[in-house]
């Protein structure tokens, strides 16, 4: 038990020096990581399915095609590539539904569902980050150009980790109001208490060193950062959750082994999947228009 406790504490402290080193670096080990990461995700995924579900998924050009998905992403979002990068994913998408014409195989449906399942809830997520990574900025007389600025990046990851922490502490200590018994039994609401507070408080934390979001105020800019905290902290859970679901219908504790102490690469970023793209909509709503012209732009989708 507690040798089993050191490795685990060993791993998770070499896995947030590997992962804060390589997005604090700059864009090309953000880049080399969570291509990486896409790709060993999704290979995971496909792994898993294929051997617990009624489906014989394409591994190998499913996961090229996820980190290929990650790389276009970025490229287009640095402003390196024009929307052309995006040509051979497509063509790859249409391979991997045509193909199935030829196969003899009686799970047509559960390949193709599964297959573009990979693309949404892995490829997509983690593409999403460049797009919290890189910005467009206005300098000199009209001159447009693109910067990479971690800030947003690196916190999604900070509020997660508080959040878990957080939860786990005070989870512990009183948990007694089960979350979702059917899916996660250690789950509690106290739980989701303390990791709420926890990760406000890192928030505030960035908000010391940050003046990322556009706000007239020292509070205005608090306020935002606490939101965001907030966002994360609901759709990590949710993500979380997600994934549990998808490890008990498929009768698995870990995604893999890869990680001593902590399973496979999927179960160390799975309440990230959902976190990321709502990060992603919150941190551009807030930046991009006041509350008021946001009233008015979703009045007028009606």
């Amino acid at each position: 038990m507690r040798s089993n406790l050191i490795t685990r504490g060993i791993t998770g402290i070499l896995f947030v020096i590997v992962l804060v080193g390589a997005i604090l670096y700059g864009p090309s080990t953000f880049a080399l990581l969570f291509a990486t990461v896409a790709g060993m995700m999704t290979w995971e995924f496909s792994s898993i399915l294929n051997k617990k579900i009624p489906c014989q998924i394409n591994r190998f050009i499913t996961t090229v095609s996820s980190v290929y998905f990650f790389l276009a992403v970025l490229l287009f979002n640095a402003s390196i590539t024009g929307s052309e990068v995006f040509i051979p994913y497509i063509i790859t998408l249409v391979y991997l539904l045509i193909s199935e014409l030829y196969l003899k195989d009686n799970n047509t449906l559960m390949n193709w569902a599964f297959t573009m399942m990979s693309q949404l809830y892995i490829a997509l997520p983690l593409a999403l980050l460049s797009t919290l990574s890189f910005f467009s900025i206005t300098y000199g007389y009209g001159n447009a150009g693109v910067i990479y600025n971690p800030t947003f990046t690196l916190s999604v990851f900070i509020f997660l980790w508080s959040n878990d922490t957080g939860a786990y502490c005070l989870g512990c200590m009183i948990g007694k109001r089960p979350l979702f018994p059917r899916i996660s039994p250690k789950k509690s609401w106290e739980g989701v208490l303390g990791g709420t507070v926890l990760a406000v408080a890192a928030s505030q934390a960035v908000a010391t060193f940050s003046q990322d979001f556009s706000s007239e105020s020292e509070l205005c800019n608090r306020l935002t950062w606490a939101g965001l905290a907030c966002v994360v902290v609901a759709f990590g859970t949710w993500g979380d959750l997600v994934e549990s679901l998808f490890k008990r219908k498929t009768g698995i504790k870990d995604s893999g082994n890869i990680l001593p102490g902590h399973g496979g690469i999927l179960d160390r970023f799975d309440s990230s999947l959902l976190a990321i793209p709502a990060s992603v909509a919150y941190v551009y709503l807030v930046n991009s228009t006041s509350l008021a012209d946001l009233g008015i732009k979703i009045a007028s989708l009606f």
